[in-house]
């Protein structure tokens, strides 16, 4: 017999290990509920309600073909060699099948896991399935790990021009086992059942996020590059909790944008290009996470950076992080976090950096905030993110770039729909003054309203003077994730 460990892969179709155990024989499938260490890894109480929701549905999926899903207790992942083998040995399963996962914690688990299992006669193999290509396979000339975007894009062409990574079989249905599926847990102690809103925002199954990836497809992804930085427009896949869970793959939203394009990848629709490009960002920070083991420790990727003068600032730490900040798109962006355990992209790098450059607080803070509140929280993703924009991070923005939220607002909300939305104490503004209220003086209408925690001017200059302090400043790597 044949067990399927799922982590982060909970989906029936294009899933490596589970059509590989199945093609060796009748196959179990386990998850182990690991609160203590999701605690330590900061992960949001409505990311974890949206595993157990796709849990359930996944249980339902897996039962249809007669494959039992148990769940086991890991309270941390140092539980689960122990775990596993005691079941292992209990059902006599020949082999542990798992889809990789990256991170330094991640591969420590199951190294620790193999060796335990190994050593008691039971067979431990790992796929790669949540990447299109392994780490350590996409190199610089001289054998190391990319840290600029532009060069690492390039050879992932180079590959996908020779060979694009096929999508595997869906497991056929097996004769019943006589073992039944575990009971999933609604709930996880520790961890709050978000709002019924929130839960609604983002369905659970497969069938949810395959018909995200076709409308996307479809519809929406000839305008991606001219629309997704705008906030108010429904210009993003919004596909990212699904990927993050493993609901759906890269390769399935890799074959969706390329049948849109005819093939392409460099060419052809530019929305279809712009939204590739974004699947190989995504690659790339779970790759600098396997070459880099640092990231995955709280480290800056540019180690020149550990030595910032960084400001400790509680008051306006939580102002950022309650939505008061008195600068509507940062205040509006963090309550659309607050709200959906989502933001959009344009306005993480903006928070992210009137926290780290405005601010000046630790890129850290922000890090672990979103993590705690993100429905699609991925260390790479998130680290890769905040260490871009707060310029310790790979092929980072140079330090002297300095987003101003205020002509970013103006920028990509032009009208204040996104912000109206989300402060309705704002409402009553023109399409001028709603970017920024101070102006106004606090006149009737944004008595409600804050003023500005900080001035973006000096503030910006008090920024540039702490870069360029550094030991040994940045220059400009070239290219940026904007």
């Amino acid at each position: 017999m044949q067990l399927i460990w799922l982590r982060s892969d909970l989906r029936l179709n294009d899933n490596t290990a589970l059509s590989a155990a199945a093609a060796r024989g009748p196959v179990v499938a386990v998850y182990l509920l690991s609160p203590e260490q999701w605690q330590a890894h900061d992960d949001a109480p409505c990311k974890v309600d949206f595993w157990l929701r796709n849990l359930m549905l996944l249980s339902h999926a897996l039962s249809e073909l007669n494959i039992p899903l148990l769940i086991r207790h890991a309270p941390r992942w140092d539980d689960a060699p122990k775990v596993l083998l005691d079941l292992c040995q209990k059902l006599k399963i020949e082999a542990v099948h798992v889809n990789e996962e990256y991170g330094i914690h991640e591969s420590r688990r199951d190294a620790a896991v193999s060796e335990r299992l190994k050593a008691h006669g039971t067979e431990f193999h790992a796929y790669l399935d949540q990447l299109l290509f392994a780490p350590g396979t996409i190199l610089t000339q001289s054998g190391t790990y990319f840290q600029v975007f532009s060069q690492f894009r390039k050879v992932c062409y180079e590959r996908l021009h020779r060979s694009l990574p096929n999508r595997v079989n869906m497991p056929m249905v097996q004769s019943p086992l006589g073992i039944d599926s575990d009971e999933i847990p609604s709930s996880v102690k520790g961890f709050t059942t978000p709002t019924e809103a929130l839960r609604a925002l983002w369905p659970a199954g497969e069938a949810q996020a395959r018909h995200r990836l076709d409308s996307f497809a479809d519809a929406q992804i000839d305008y991606y590059k001219s629309e997704r930085d705008y906030p108010a427009k429904p210009g993003t896949s919004q596909l990212s909790p699904y990927l993050a869970a493993g609901v759906i793959s890269p390769r399935q939203c890799l074959h969706a944008a390329l049948q849109s394009n005819q093939g392409e990848f460099e060419s052809g629709k530019v929305g279809a290009v712009t939204w590739i490009n974004e699947l190989l960002w995504r690659e790339f920070y779970k790759h600098i996470l396997v070459g880099y083991p640092r990231v995955s420790r709280h480290r800056a990727f540019r180690p020149e950076t550990e030595a910032l003068a960084w400001r400790n600032a509680p008051e306006e730490l939580a102002a950022w992080k309650e939505a008061r900040t008195g600068l509507p798109i940062i205040d509006a962006a963090m309550r659309q976090l607050l709200e959906t355990g989502w933001m959009h992209n344009r306005l993480r790098m903006v928070v992210a950096m009137f926290l780290t450059k405005n601010l000046l607080i630790d890129w850290r803070e922000g890090e672990r905030f979103f993590m705690q509140h993100l429905i699609d929280g991925d260390l790479a993703a998130n680290n890769g993110g905040w260490q871009w924009s707060s310029s310790t991070g790979t092929d980072s923005a140079p330090y002297f770039r300095i987003f101003n939220p205020l002509s970013q607002s103006e920028k990509f909300d032009p009208d204040g729909i996104f912000i109206k939305h989300w402060l309705p104490e704002l409402v009553g503004l023109n399409k001028k003054d709603v970017h920024n209220p101070a102006n106004l003086g606090g006149l009737f209408g944004v008595a409600d309203y804050p003023s500005p925690i900080v001035n973006l001017s000096t503030s910006r200059t008090r920024a540039l003077a702490a870069f360029k302090n550094l030991p040994s400043r940045q220059q400009d790597a070239g290219g940026g994730h904007e």
